[in-house]
């Protein structure tokens, strides 16, 4: 293989596609431009390229390099270093996503170890479907049909255990006989993960109706979740049916040199590189147009999950829906009717593509931005889970009646790193705007750093990895992510002007009281050791009173010390909050609005 001196890497978005440009400059890879264009999934143009190529021209007119030919083809470098690329690679989330149902015998079990790879493996999720979900068997048949999913995963029983339940959700799916979104008179896949000993009599049952694969048992024991073999059929299977049905994805995988990669399996490649290298616990979040993910990895344990229709431009009614407008509006800092409210989120709905154009639209785009985050990380803590039900069982009989025993692996006390990323984050006009956001979504506990994709490439990136890892890293390092700073944040609560913490910098003391932020300056790649006293009833890791002394970093905010309290709870008044959130904004050196 001949040295890469060039890579061109794009993203097709549900809203906007993203092209980079990587160039070897010296001895390591750097990131020379970027464009960014409309997406051209939908009509008129039915075509995926077509986006891709006008964020490619921009690339090309930024660089000054001849990337495509006069059919719109990307070309590979002849003599002259400046036309075209060595390597082309792509990802998409256009056109929906990967959309799957799963089933599993065991709701809490067997049902959640399918979400869990279904997650991972970048697909969004519309139904759970389980024996024990409190639905009639019509009413799931009538579901499965109605919702016509991409793919659907079959779980369920031990190895050696229950074949009788996993031959009813067989016979469901041949009841209900559903038809993929997309592709005329294609076969639906249907990936069976269960019961090693249940798989001929699932086979027999649905005959040829569906493209059945099977692989190894998610759950081969009680205590044992074996995700692996599911998440590659599943990546398998979105290469072979799903991306080929969607409009122009056969002409772009012609175009490039490896697969294209769902845009959240990408992501989620490039998360779990970063903990493994820098051996941390982080926590991710890529909030887009129509859905919102969020990935973490506690303790090496990589997981991932997709909130559907939680978004900023298609989907920002539903955050509305699910959130209501009393939890918009109380991250508002300003006085705003709910009425007027509705109809800007509607608006923004009906116009996905439009960006805030004053500073009051910024500042409640980046209030529902707070809500949708909150709401997907509740949605990541309840998935996020250890084994359920490892203990307590003895039949399938009690497996039916058992309560959720897992613990949720979401530590933030041990949370390392928060990275943000998306256009609400990445395109923030300030950085301190971006974390003070993160700060209000996560409410990072005890000593974490908070950072961003600079200019969303993390995708782009994660694919680029798993073909010259070499690249990936060095632009990651240098290019991608752009430290915050470190934010303290002792957990309790107490009431306004109480002691929160004692922090000593440099020999000097600070007292802090409650229901403060404030900003230190540390500028990037400062680092200070801190020692910091926290009042009795509040802890920054050691336990309640005990102080921790910890070397902190700083970005391009700077040092935060957020001392509102865990949980954060601001006053129910409004005329008692606006004040509070104006003081906040204030203390990083933002305004709240043009007033």
């Amino acid at each position: 293989m001949n040295e890469i001196k060039s890579i061109l890497a794009t993203d097709c978005g549900s809203t906007t596609t993203k092209a980079i440009l990587i160039e070897k400059q010296d001895d390591e890879y750097r990131l020379a431009v970027r464009g960014e264009a409309p997406t051209t999934v939908e009509a008129p143009f039915d075509d995926v390229t077509v986006g891709v190529v006008n964020a490619v021209r921009e690339v090309e007119e930024l660089s000054g390099r001849d990337i495509l030919d006069s059919k719109g083809l990307i070309t590979r470098p002849s003599s002259d270093s400046k036309t075209g690329v060595d390597l082309y690679l792509s990802t998409s989330s256009a056109g929906g996503g990967l959309q799957m149902t799963v089933a599993g015998v065991v709701k809490a079990m067997s049902a959640e170890s399918a979400q869990r790879a279904a997650l991972g493996a970048g697909a969004i999720i519309i139904d759970v479907i389980a024996i024990d979900d409190g639905r009639k068997d019509y009413e799931k048949v009538r579901r499965i049909r109605e919702l016509r999913p991409d793919m659907i995963l079959a779980s369920g029983g031990t190895d050696g255990g229950t074949v009788r339940h996993l031959v009813e959700i067989a016979e469901m799916l041949v009841a209900a006989d559903p038809k993929p979104r997309l592709g005329i008179g294609v076969k639906l896949p249907v990936i069976f993960a269960g019961n090693k000993d249940a798989r001929e009599a699932v086979r027999e049952t649905l005959g040829d109706r569906v493209d059945l694969r099977t692989v190894e048992n998610l759950r081969p024991s009680l205590d044992v979740e074996n995700l692996g073999p599911a998440r590659e059929a599943i990546h398998e299977l979105v290469l072979q049916h799903v991306m080929q049905q969607a409009p122009g994805y056969g002409k772009l995988s012609a175009w490039t040199d490896a697969g294209i990669m769902s845009t959240p399996n990408a992501v989620g490649k490039i998360i779990q590189t970063i903990a493994e290298q820098l051996s941390i616990n982080v926590l991710a979040v890529d909030i887009g147009g129509a859905t919102t993910d969020v990935f973490s990895v506690f303790g090496r344990t990589f997981n991932r999950t997709v909130s559907a229709n939680l978004g900023m431009s298609y989907s920002i009614c539903k955050v509305l829906t699910e959130a209501g407008a009393e939890n918009i509006d109380r991250w508002i800092p300003f006085d705003m009717p709910e009425a007027e409210l509705r109809n800007r989120l509607r608006n923004k709905m009906i116009r996905p593509t439009t960006i805030p154009h004053t500073l009051e639209d910024l500042r409640v785009e980046q209030a529902v931005a707070r809500e949708a985050l909150r709401l997907a990380f509740e949605h990541h803590k309840s998935l996020a889970r250890t084994l359920k039900g490892i203990q307590q069982v003895r039949s399938v009989g009690d497996l039916m009646t058992q309560e959720a025993t897992g613990q949720t692996l979401v530590k933030m006390m041990d949370l390392d790193m928060v990275i943000g990323s998306g256009g609400v984050l990445s395109h923030a006009p300030r950085a301190a705007e971006t974390a003070y956001m993160m700060l209000d979504a996560y409410q990072p506990e005890g000593v974490t750093m908070l950072a961003k994709d600079s200019i969303f490439m993390m995708p782009q990136l994660g694919v680029l990895s798993t073909v010259h890892p070499e690249a990936a890293a060095q632009v990651f390092e240098r290019d991608c992510l752009i430290k915050f700073g470190h934010v303290i944040a002792p957990v309790g609560t107490a009431r306004p002007g109480d002691h929160v913490c004692t922090i000593t910098i440099d020999s000097e003391e600070r007292r802090f009281e409650y229901g403060t932020l404030t900003l230190i300056p540390l500028g990037l790649g400062e680092t200070k050791q801190v020692t910091i006293a926290p009042a009795r009833r509040f802890n920054v890791g050691a336990g309640r009173g005990r102080p921790v002394t910890t070397t902190v970093e700083g970005g391009t905010v700077g040092l935060i010390v957020d001392t509102r309290g865990r949980p954060l709870v601001l006053p129910a008044d409004r005329k008692q909050r606006i004040p509070k959130l104006q003081e906040w904004h204030a203390a990083l050196g933002l305004k709240a609005s043009e007033e």
